[in-house]
């Protein structure tokens, strides 16, 4: 079987980890867990704190905030299955590097070309390492228009960062209340 890329996708509390890890149990090989979030206060800490009981002890995390693409590289080793959990904290990590939250003044331009190139080198590694990629982001499109400037480009940023991972996936699923469901490969004619 050849290796294939999953992307899921879907709002908050969907079930996407859940059903990342039980993918990942199913093709029973070693599994990399990469995480992008970072411990910034009590509450994320104890997020980060239950995925990691969740997950199983045999698996191996590699915690980084960017460059993942270059890092999984560097640390695949035997690893058959790669969790990426998640492109939304990702995008936040770059989106946070560049800009100053506390202003509308930014610039988005060059924000958006420094998390292409962190799109991009993640797509480069999908293509170039012998495993399985399973990919989770959040679906935030559907939801209400931020009522900032910030809000909205980090909105756009991660639309855009979803829009080429989900190029690059072989296999798409769309999570909602904990239920998978199948939108690539397309069961319909695309133009």
């Amino acid at each position: 079987m050849s290796k294939k890329c999953i992307l899921l996708i879907g709002g908050a509390r969907s079930g996407k980890s859940s059903f990342a890890q039980k993918l990942a149990i199913k093709l029973n090989k070693p599994v990399l867990f990469v995480a992008t979030a970072e411990a910034s206060d009590e509450e994320m800490r104890d997020r980060i704190e239950k995925h990691q009981k969740a997950r199983p002890s045999d698996w191996s995390t590699l915690e980084v905030t960017n460059h993942i693409g270059k890092e999984i590289t560097r640390k695949i080793g035997e690893y058959q299955v790669v969790i990426i959990d998640c492109i939304t904290l990702l995008v936040n990590n770059t989106f946070g590097q560049y800009s100053h939250q506390n202003t509308e003044q930014i610039d988005a331009p060059f924000i958006e070309k420094k998390l292409t190139n962190e799109i991009s080198e993640l797509v480069e590694c999908i293509n170039q390492v012998d495993a399985d990629f399973i990919i989770v982001t959040n679906e935030v499109g559907t939801g209400l228009v931020p009522a900032n400037a910030v809000g909205r480009l980090y909105r756009d940023l991660l639309g855009k960062a979803n829009q080429i991972l989900a190029q690059r996936a072989d296999d798409i699923y769309l999570m909602v209340a904990g239920l998978p469901l199948s939108i690539k490969p397309a069961k319909y004619f695309l133009l």
